[in-house]
């Protein structure tokens, strides 16, 4: 007899097709069978060892997170609610370019101290690994939820070349390419990369052709976090489009985004450049999260050129008086790369985390806000804390357009991607509750996307994406990483004020046909794994 029937569920299957009535059983990790109630008059109905009564309920696939942070908050944290309540049971990490593999000692040091602001340093953490097939290996031994990798570009150009803003030699780039190839032997489903991140930044176009055309003979795809979002962002986006047409690479645009004031109402450019390319042949997909702030580190908006060499390299410029001065004079004045190209307005720049407790103060207020209570001049607050917290500290970036932000997610290549810090004592929202928010404020409340479309852009159109047959629909032999949920209550508990509140209405999740949520409480399974690529 089969493990798990699923009786009565409204399924929304992911293919945006209508809903329909059906029993869904479940057995050795897989959908073994659908019975729908028009094939139920008359024959017996499906039985199992335990039945669960969906009555009322929607019955769906497993959401796939197309942007995550959870690297190391996978190995930290078992019970990783942040994204199993969601119903989140695939996340996509290794992601803006900075990761934990592939390292040697040197690079793994300096990467953890680069994004402490996205992790944590991981202090907490056993780094036994060094490839990425070795970091693969250790999400095999048991993770919440399963887990796909990007190749970090920015990652790979560290270890290659370093932190230098230079060319890569021809040799460099030779190595480059090895370590990129590896990285899809073992496992990877294509490569990220972070262009206003350093050191990843610093590579030119046909740098990271040549890299992308590595990704495109693994059958992988490039997901690039561009080069600007705000006064340069079209041209950055065609960038992309252009630079993986020539690599003849499929392109995964990173958190689609139109912020700041200069891009106020410009989201139908994107979408035609989009549309255009998409006519053209390009193999484009792209990811969004359903609200406006951004979230990323303080030291992200430093110009380039007072990021390159590393951490304290950086730290360094910030202590020398001359040369914050002409920081101070890029961000404020000129508008810093590392800015978008946009002059800071510290009234949007919200501190959401510091690595040092002793600077909590600053936590949930502006820069302008912490600078008033100081009596002193903002540049002067960011500075200290950039220097005192060893560039751990975090922000929210109240930079975005609602029109924009719907937008978006209407569009066909659309797909879902919390983007979500799990760090810091007030992370942005979305990273608890990025799928409910799409559920219940832009599909129940607002009427954006149907139920049907709404769910298809968050499982179908990734799986698709990231090339794993078996996974984004409900289907007899695909995986049974489901969710039940309620379509009438589902709703993103966080709030910028109560940024880790777990969502409602999200009753039932399976991973792998194991429940990780159970009458609304996470068990104790660790159902989840590594995916790896499907080779091409």
């Amino acid at each position: 007899m089969e493990e798990l029937v699923i009786r009565d569920a409204d399924v929304v299957d992911g293919s945006g097709r209508p809903s329909y009535r059906a029993d869904v059983v479940v057995d050795g990790g897989r959908i073994v069978s659908i019975v729908r109630e028009a094939a139920q008059a008359g024959c017996q109905r499906p039985t199992a060892r335990r039945e669960l009564d969906a009555e009322g309920l929607v019955l769906s696939p497993g959401f796939i997170d197309m942007h995550a942070h959870s690297d190391l908050a996978l190995l930290r944290d078992p019970d990783h609610s942040a994204k199993a309540a969601q119903g989140v049971t695939l996340e996509v990490i290794g992601q803006d370019g900075l990761s934990y593999a592939p390292v040697d000692d040197r690079t793994l040091d300096e990467v953890r101290r680069a994004i402490t602001g996205w992790n944590g340093y991981g202090d907490d953490i056993d780094f036994d690994w060094r490839s990425v097939g070795e970091y693969l290996d250790r999400l095999d031994a048991g993770i919440a939820v399963n887990a796909a990798y990007l190749i970090p570009q920015g990652t790979v150009r560290a270890l290659a070349v370093g932190w230098e803003d230079r060319p890569a030699t021809p040799a460099e780039l030779d190595r480059m390419r090895q370590l990129v190839a590896e990285g899809m032997e073992q496992g990877a489903v294509g490569m990220s990369s972070g262009l206003t991140y350093t050191p990843g930044m610093y590579a030119e176009d046909a740098e990271l052709t040549e890299l992308c055309r590595v990704v495109a003979r693994y059958g992988g795809y490039y997901c690039p976090h561009h080069r600007s979002y705000g006064a340069g962002a079209l041209a950055a986006y065609a960038e992309m489009v252009e630079l993986t047409r020539k690599a003849g690479c499929a392109l995964h645009l990173a958190h689609a985004t139109m912020n700041f004031g200069v891009n106020k109402g410009r989201a139908p450019e994107l979408l035609t450049l989009l549309d255009d390319a998409l006519a053209g042949g390009a193999d484009i997909s792209l990811d969004t999260y359903p609200y406006t702030p951004g979230c990323t580190t303080l030291a992200a908006l430093l110009p380039s050129w007072a990021s390159e060499g590393g951490p304290e390299e950086i730290l360094g410029r910030l202590t020398d008086e001359a040369t914050a001065e002409r920081i101070r004079h890029h961000m404020e004045a000129v508008g810093s790369d590392g800015c978008h190209g946009v002059p800071v307005e510290w009234d949007t720049i919200e501190i959401s985390g510091v690595s040092d407790p002793a600077l909590g103060d600053h936590v949930g207020r502006t820069v302008l806000e912490s600078a008033r209570r100081r009596g002193e001049a903002p540049w002067t607050t960011a500075r200290r804390l950039l220097v005192e917290d060893r560039l751990g500290s975090t922000i929210l970036q109240h930079v975005g357009h609602e029109e924009n932000v719907r937008a978006i997610m209407r569009h066909g290549a659309h797909t879902g991607g919390s983007d979500g810090i799990l760090q810091g004592a007030k992370p942005h929202p979305r990273a608890y509750g990025t799928f409910p928010q799409y559920l219940g404020r832009y599909v129940r409340e607002l009427g954006v996307l149907s139920l049907e479309e709404c769910v298809a852009h968050l499982t179908s159109r990734p799986a698709a994406r990231l090339r794993l047959p078996d996974r984004g629909l409900v289907r007899e032999g695909h995986r049974a990483d489901l969710v039940l949920f309620d379509p009438r209550t589902v709703a993103a508990g966080s709030t910028f004020e109560q940024p880790r509140a777990l969502p409602t209405g999200i009753p039932y999740v399976l991973v792998d046909g194991r429940f990780v949520i159970e009458d609304g409480r996470r068990t104790d399974v660790l159902a989840g794994r590594a995916v790896r690529r499907t080779p091409a």
